[in-house]
């Protein structure tokens, strides 16, 4: 029989079920049944207590593993969301192994829920980074996407949100910034590089940008850069282009600009005409780099110069003839200053008669007489030594000459005005003059170093210099002689002269009675007053005077008065043989008024 008060139920049902079994079996006995049908009514009150615990137990069992079922999922779906969030540490207590189902359901609910938040956010900045990476990598390889705000997870992606794939996402995203930064900025430096390159080509800026890429010459503020490398290989293409046109400008300009200048200083071209083009004649010694100026590699320019060209080409060939006179007068005009024969084959007879008979072009002809100043330059540029030499050496020949002149002046020693600065010049001048024999011989051995050196003659003004040199010694030293001849000839004259006053008596000499009429060497003018006397010249025979060959004169007289020098006798005179009367004009045609010495102060 069924035990109503079994262990498993609570107090108050046994005693519930107890006490309606004992007024069942009052009430079964009140009613008179047998014992047979109250043990068959108790068999069926068993067996519908049976049915009802066993469907209770049916309905616990379901129950229980609904709520095993339910808190295995969770369970999975917590260990999916920390697995995708890259959790490694189970939220879940180990102390909670002994709880109910439903204390581990309601453990793990929360749990999730917040798993699942943070997972909605994690995907959210996913999304975002994936959003800016899909963009700029569309911007770099210039495909870009139709939605460039919404970016799409992947199954795969959304099993892995964790940290560590989120930096992932944001270094890959910094990098994609940087490199679209360092494209932007390369793009913006060869915008701004063909900007430049246009404007000094004088070349329209926007259509030549467009050609690359509308983008980089956009007026619209949303319309970004592109920064493809497609852009970037055509901006480069685009600015070596321009480079090379900016080059073959530049030599083209330049030899525009030298032929410009080659004209201009044929032509004389006043100042105004030549500023007209100061912008085009800046670059003839800039470099390529250095040309900045808009517009001045423009083809107008160049048309403007070219045109310049064109028509002072045709005005040199109207003017050629007068050209070639006038370069050759520079050339004549160069040969003077540096004693230097010009060549005679280009001279102005020759020159008009070439051109007039068309034998010669005149720009060969111009040509050749530029070449001749070149020539005439570098050759005055060895000589330059020698030269001041020579200038050193003439400067002494003309104190010499200076000197000469004072020495025969008879009222040198008055005490006029200006006597005591000719006195100290004198004494300048004698010094000089004791230095011209050495300075004879060092220039005449630095003329054969450099005769020796160059191969060739040293001429001046068409002769050697050599020769004008040994024939100035030669001369010098016939003049040296001369001049002791003639006081040889003034001793011999004192002497015939005190024999005569010993014979005949004395006269009053001519010289003194001249002095009555002159006071201190002056004398008077129309208004009665007294003036200094002009220093004498006597003639060259007399030799008394230093006209010596120098290269100054040596041109025009080489041929004459050196022969008749060469020809004076250097042999002493016999003064025995001569009478006095020959003595006396021997004297005076060859010394002349020989100055006295000075007085013994």
């Amino acid at each position: 029989m069924l035990a109503i008060g079994s262990p498993s139920t609570s107090i108050s049902a046994s005693t519930t079920c107890a006490a309606l079994l004992r007024e069942l079996e009052q009430l079964w006995k009140d009613i008179g049944e047998s014992e047979l049908e109250k043990d068959r009514m108790l068999m069926e009150l068993e067996r519908e207590c049976l049915d009802i615990y066993r469907r209770k137990v049916d309905e616990a069992a379901n129950t229980k593993a609904r709520f095993h079922q339910t808190v295995a999922a969770k369970e999975a779906e917590l260990a999916t969301l920390m697995a995708a969030l890259g959790d490694i540490h189970s939220p879940i207590k180990a102390d909670k192994r002994s709880a109910s189902l439903k204390e581990k359901l309601a453990s793990v609910t929360p749990l999730v829920e917040d798993l699942k938040k943070k997972k909605d956010e994690r995907l959210k900045q996913f999304a975002d980074i994936r959003a800016q990476i899909d963009k700029i990598s569309g911007e770099i390889s210039g495909n870009h996407p139709l939605n460039s705000g919404v970016s799409s997870i992947t199954v795969t992606e959304e099993h892995d949100l964790s940290l560590r794939r989120l930096n992932e996402y944001q270094t890959q995203l910094r990098g994609l910034q940087k490199e679209k930064s360092d494209r932007l900025q390369k793009v913006l430096q060869c915008v701004n590089e063909v900007h430049s390159l246009c404007g000094v080509l004088g070349l329209d800026f926007g259509q030549t940008v467009d050609n690359v890429h509308p983008s980089l010459h956009g007026t619209q503020v949303e319309q970004a850069t592109n920064i493809s490398n497609s852009t970037l290989e055509g901006l480069e293409q685009t600015i070596l282009k321009l480079k090379t046109e900016r080059k073959a400008r530049v030599l083209k300009l330049k030899d525009v600009v030298a032929q410009l200048f080659e004209l201009w200083n044929l032509m004389d071209s006043s100042k105004e005409e030549r500023n007209s083009f100061i912008r085009v004649t800046s670059i003839f010694g800039s470099a390529e780099s250095q040309i900045t100026e808009r517009g001045v590699l423009s083809t107008e320019m160049i048309e403007k110069a070219s045109a310049e060209v064109e028509r002072l080409t045709k005005l040199k060939a109207s003017r050629m003839k007068e050209l070639v006179f006038k370069k050759r007068s520079e050339l004549e005009e160069i040969c003077r200053l540096t004693h230097i024969e010009p060549d005679i084959s280009t001279a102005a007879e020759k020159a008009s008669a070439l051109i007039d008979s068309g034998l010669v072009d005149p720009s060969e002809l111009l040509a050749n007489i530029e070449a001749q100043i070149l020539k005439v330059k570098e050759e005055a540029l060895s000589r330059r030594e020698i030269t001041d030499r020579i200038d050193k050496w003439l400067s002494a020949c003309e104190e010499e000459n200076w000197l000469d002149e004072y020495n025969q002046d008879d009222n040198r020693y008055n005490a006029g005005r200006g006597a005591h600065i000719s006195l100290k010049r004198a004494e300048r001048a004698r010094v000089t003059v004791s230095k011209i024999p050495a300075m004879v011989d060092n220039l005449i051995n630095k003329t054969l170093i450099w005769e020796d050196e160059n191969k060739t003659h040293f001429l001046y003004d068409g002769v050697r210099l050599v020769s004008i040199l040994d024939d100035y010694k030669l001369t010098r030293q016939l003049k040296e002689e001369e001049k002791r001849r003639c006081r040889d000839q003034k001793k011999l004259h004192d002497l015939l002269l005190n024999q005569k006053e010993a014979m005949y008596g004395s006269k009053p000499s001519p010289r003194k009675s001249n002095s009555f009429r002159k006071t201190n060497g002056y004398r008077a003018n129309g208004n009665g007053s007294s003036m200094p006397p002009t220093p004498r010249r006597n003639s060259v025979s007399g030799g008394g005077s230093s006209d010596l060959l120098t290269p100054r004169s040596y041109s025009g007289r080489q041929n004459g008065y050196f022969k008749e020098m060469r020809r004076l006798s250097t042999a002493p005179l016999n003064f025995v043989a001569i009478s006095k009367e020959d003595s006396m004009s021997s004297y005076t045609s060859h010394c002349g008024s020989e100055p006295e010495s000075p007085p013994q102060l």
